[in-house]
């Protein structure tokens, strides 16, 4: 694969909605490519890695979670935002476990939708500039539950175990402070953790 600047996919049946995502990161200077469904979509981002992915939760045939899926989105190297109205929330949250960054949810402003993409991209060029070493911090030793951990669960446990808030991990991962929410109470179900404090305490004395 290579990689490709400034590139941004949109994944959504609804013309509409591609034409006027397209229309406004085009302004921004991004070059954007739609996709009315998943098979064309993930031959694309096996060939070529966009900055940015976004994708609607709900497609004919595959589903935006059956794309991630698909695509490994775990281990995808672009983020991936999924689109959402209201009553798709449970949904978003387990595309977030499977792999998706965060999610934008309908109806959406264009400048939110710019800035979230923009935020994400920077907290992954500055994430990718790091150690890798620096990037797990505190998780560099083996813990209860670690091998549980996806890549990003990790990234918000050190972000967690650091002492950050919500909102300041959320700067820091490029992603809303809600997903750390949905990401703290899936790691604290693997590790096994009561509530934050205890999460922490066993981190940290496994590092100690």
């Amino acid at each position: 694969m290579s990689g490709t600047s400034g590139e941004i996919f949109i994944v959504d049946d609804d013309a509409a909605v591609r034409d006027a995502l397209s229309v406004v990161l085009s302004l921004e200077g991004y070059h954007v490519s739609g996709f009315a469904e998943g098979g064309s979509f993930l031959a694309a981002a096996r060939a070529r890695i966009p900055i940015c992915i976004l994708l609607d939760v709900h497609m004919p045939g595959r589903s935006g979670l059956d794309i991630l899926k698909e695509l490994n989105a775990q281990h995808y190297p672009a983020p991936i935002f999924i689109i959402s109205g209201q009553g798709d929330i449970p949904m978003a949250v387990e595309a977030i476990k499977n792999g998706a960054l965060d999610f934008i949810e309908k109806p959406f402003d264009a400048e939110t939708v710019v800035a979230r993409i923009r935020e994400a991209v920077d907290a992954r060029t500055r994430r990718s500039g790091m150690d890798p070493s620096f990037s797990s911090g505190i998780l560099s030793s083996q813990f209860p539950g670690h091998d549980l951990l996806t890549p990003r669960e990790r990234e918000v446990l050190a972000e967690i175990a650091a002492g950050a808030s919500n909102k300041e991990a959320g700067r820091h991962l490029g992603i809303s402070p809600r997903t750390i929410e949905v990401h703290r109470a899936r790691i604290m179900e693997k590790i096994g953790a009561k509530n934050a404090a205890d999460l922490v305490r066993i981190v940290l004395s496994e590092n100690r």
